[in-house]
């Protein structure tokens, strides 16, 4: 028989909170919005990051449970309906109080033009992420990093003209009762309507013409975003948790602008 190190005895008594595999690459099958009430099904490229509590008498955990546990779930795709069974699942076979997991992707959008209406695809960071607690407790959350321009009201209200405008990368992270649904395609739209102007893949003239006024008649510090999107997010009946964190770039500085704002409603 081989001997099985990860179930010996650790006599340091220290447990671990979280220990796992990162960065585990997977074909995740999720659910696009659809004007139509149709499931509209694509499967994107995902990083999964997975982990479960130790307790200190273990001196390991079993790492290749967890890539078994995803297999289980990818004979055809992983769906991201999957999540909560992927948990609790792990929580099973490695013994374990709790569970964590997080499906990183890309996620492709395509996006007009302002003016031209041309359409090209713009891409934006999301991810799935699960907890399971020792109460048998699960909790999703939906994750999306959206890029915006942001224009300084300062800078404009001091120049004879222009003004200094950045890119600025808006995350948000919100949380729901699990018989609701938010999609990605909403939370998006959502963080760009707080910008001083939306990022597109691609512009004409025309359409530079107007992303560069509407952002010099929109001027706004990091400050006026976080607060437009927690006021929004407030409004949002089903969200019971938000986490919201934006960066400016800034043009002109040798530093970046920076607001954070967390609620459990």
């Amino acid at each position: 028989m081989i001997k099985d190190v990860q179930n010996q005895k650790d006599n340091r008594n220290i447990p671990i909170q979280k220990v796992g595999v990162k960065d585990v690459e997977i074909p995740l099958k999720i659910k696009r919005k659809s004007q139509d009430n149709k499931d509209l099904l694509e499967v994107v490229y995902a990083l999964a990051k997975m982990s479960v509590a130790l307790p200190s008498h273990y001196k390991g955990t079993h790492m290749s449970r967890f890539i078994e546990i995803l297999n289980k779930y990818q004979k055809e795709s992983l769906n991201c309906d999957d999540i909560e069974n992927v948990l609790f699942d792990m929580k099973k076979k490695l013994n374990a109080k709790s569970a964590y997991v997080k499906f990183a992707f890309k996620y492709f959008i395509k996006k007009q033009a302002p003016k031209s209406k041309l359409s090209s695809m713009m891409c934006y960071d999301c991810a799935f992420e699960g907890e399971a607690d020792e109460d048998d407790n699960y909790k999703f959350y939906l994750i999306t990093k959206v890029p915006i321009t942001t224009l300084c009201p300062c800078s404009k209200e001091i120049s004879d003209f222009g003004a200094h405008n950045q890119r600025a990368l808006l995350k948000i992270k919100v949380s729901y009762d699990n018989d609701k649904e938010i999609w990605l395609e909403d939370l998006i739209e959502l963080a760009q309507s707080c910008a001083s102007s939306e990022i597109y893949p691609l512009l004409k003239r025309e359409d530079e013409k107007y992303v560069t006024e509407h952002a010099y008649q929109n001027p706004k510090f990091v400050e006026d975003v976080i607060r437009e999107i927690v006021e929004k997010l407030d409004k949002t009946d089903i969200i019971n948790f938000y986490e919201v964190e934006i960066e400016a770039q800034e043009s002109i500085h040798n530093h970046n602008a920076w607001a954070y704002q967390k609620c459990y409603k």
